[in-house]
């Protein structure tokens, strides 16, 4: 019903940048919050940003000031602007986005496959 893909992952040298994009695709009706997730080898799944409809952006402290997340709502896709990079940023991550489903009305949370980003010289 609903899709999202993510992309511009890669290989990025400790303090460069990068930009993470998250785009829904499917039978949407209005997305609520959306956010971004990472996994690192041998770690749990962490909330990196998260941000809801309104706008209003939260980070995990170990990004704060380094990360930004934004919208927009028109094409359905949320960011994440990666700078100052460090080596423990290197994991996977995962966009995810509370759906409300146009076929139901109802809300469904979805997950993206998962994009690598890897910080090393």
């Amino acid at each position: 019903q609903v899709q999202l893909v993510e992309s511009g992952g890669g290989l990025v040298q400790p303090g460069g940048s990068l930009r993470l994009s998250c785009a829904a695709s499917g039978s949407i009706l209005t997305i609520h919050a959306m956010g971004w997730y990472r996994q690192a080898p041998g770690k749990q799944r962490e909330l990196v940003a998260r941000i809801p409809s309104g706008g209003r952006a939260s980070y995990a402290d170990t990004v704060k000031g380094r990360f930004t997340i934004s919208r927009d709502n028109a094409k359905n896709t949320v960011y994440l602007q990666m700078n100052s990079t460090k080596p423990e940023d290197t994991a996977v991550y995962y966009c995810h986005a509370y759906v409300v489903v146009s076929s139901t009305g109802r809300e469904y949370q979805y997950w993206g496959q998962g994009t690598q980003v890897t910080v090393s010289s």
